[in-house]
C-alpha cells in the first residue's frame, strides 16, 4: 500500500473522509469498473466515488465484494440523479443505489446537481436518511453560492461537502471561501481538468523539476489547498501513480504559479444551465 494514501479530512459532523479518493465517472460498467476499482483498492485507495447516472454502481459493488476489504475500512459515495429529485423519489433512489452496490449504507450521499426547483425537497430526504442512521454524511455536488445560501436558509442540516468541478483553470475561489466559512469541505471532480491540463507548460515544468508526472503535480496542488480530490483512471499504472503524491511538496511560490493559471474555464457544464 502507498504510504499516507489514507490521510483523512474530518467533516463537520466528525466523519473522516480520505483526502484522496478514486472516481469512476465515465468508467464502463462490468469488467472495466470491477478491475479499475479492484486495482485502486489494491493500491490503497479506500474512498470510491460513484453515482446513479454513471450506471456502474453494480461494478463498484462487485469490486468491493471481491476485494475482501472490510466494509468499515471503505468510504463509499454515490449521488441522486436529477430525474429522481423530490422527497419520496430520492428515498427510493437511495434504496436502489444500495441494492446495486450490494451495501447496507453509504458513507456519503450527494445531490448530483441543483437542477431546477426540487433540491430543497431532495435535501429533506437526505436529512431523513441521515437522521435515521442510513447514511453517515450528506452533501451536494455542483452547487453555486446562491444554491448553497438557499439550502442553508431552508433546511436543518448543512452539507458536509460540495463536490464541484475544480482544477487550476477553474479555481472556484469564491465558492471555496464560502464553503470554508460554513465548514463545508470542497471536493474536486475533474481534478486534472479532464486531461486538458496534462500538457500545460507550467505544470510540466514543475513535474520535471520534482521528477513527477503532470497528474501528480495537479493532485498535489489540490491536496495542499485542503481539497478532497477524486482522480479517475482506467489505466493500472496511472491509478497507482496518481496515489504517489505524498513524498513531495510544492513550495508556496510553485502553488502561486499554479493558482495563476486560472481562467474560470469549465470543461463540464455550468450548474446554472443544468435545469432538468
Amino acid at each position: 500500500m502507498i504510504k499516507n494514501i489514507i490521510e483523512t479530512i474530518t467533516l463537520h459532523n466528525g466523519v473522516e473522509i480520505p483526502q484522496l479518493g478514486f472516481g469512476v465517472f465515465k468508467v464502463e460498467n462490468g469488467s472495466q469498473t470491477v478491475e479499475s476499482v479492484k486495482k485502486a483498492l489494491a493500491v490503497g485507495y479506500r474512498s470510491i466515488d460513484t453515482a446513479a447516472i454513471y450506471k456502474n454502481e453494480e461494478g463498484v459493488g462487485q469490486a468491493i465484494k471481491e476485494s475482501g476489504i472490510p466494509r468499515e475500512e471503505l468510504f463509499i459515495t454515490s449521488k441522486v440523479w436529477n430525474t429522481d429529485q423530490g422527497y419520496e423519489s430520492t428515498l427510493q433512489a437511495y434504496e436502489a443505489s444500495l441494492e446495486r452496490l450490494g451495501l447496507d449504507y453509504l458513507d456519503l450521499y450527494l445531490i448530483h446537481w441543483p437542477g431546477q426547483d426540487k433540491y430543497i425537497e431532495t435535501w429533506k430526504a437526505l436529512e431523513t436518511l441521515y437522521k435515521e442512521g442510513r447514511v453517515r454524511a450528506i452533501g451536494v455536488s455542483n452547487f453555486h453560492i446562491h444554491h448553497l445560501e438557499n439550502l442553508l436558509a431552508n433546511t436543518d442540516i448543512k452539507p458536509v461537502v460540495n463536490q464541484i468541478e475544480l482544477h487550476p483553470r477553474l479555481s472556484q475561489l469564491e465558492i471555496r471561501e464560502f464553503c470554508k466559512k460554513h465548514e463545508i469541505k470542497v471536493e474536486a471532480w475533474g481534478p486534472l481538468g479532464q486531461g486538458h491540463l496534462l500538457d500545460e507548460p507550467t505544470i510540466n515544468h514543475l513535474a520535471k523539476k520534482h521528477n513527477k508526472s503532470a497528474a501528480q503535480v495537479l493532485i498535489r496542488w489540490h491536496l495542499q489547498h485542503g481539497t478532497i480530490a477524486i482522480p479517475k483512471s482506467i489505466t493500472p499504472s496511472r491509478i497507482e501513480s496518481n496515489a504517489q503524491v505524498f513524498d513531495f511538496e510544492l513550495s508556496l511560490d510553485e502553488m502561486n504559479k499554479i493558482d495563476a493559471l486560472n481562467l474560470n474555464e469549465r470543461y463540464g457544464s455550468n450548474p446554472d444551465e443544468v435545469k432538468f
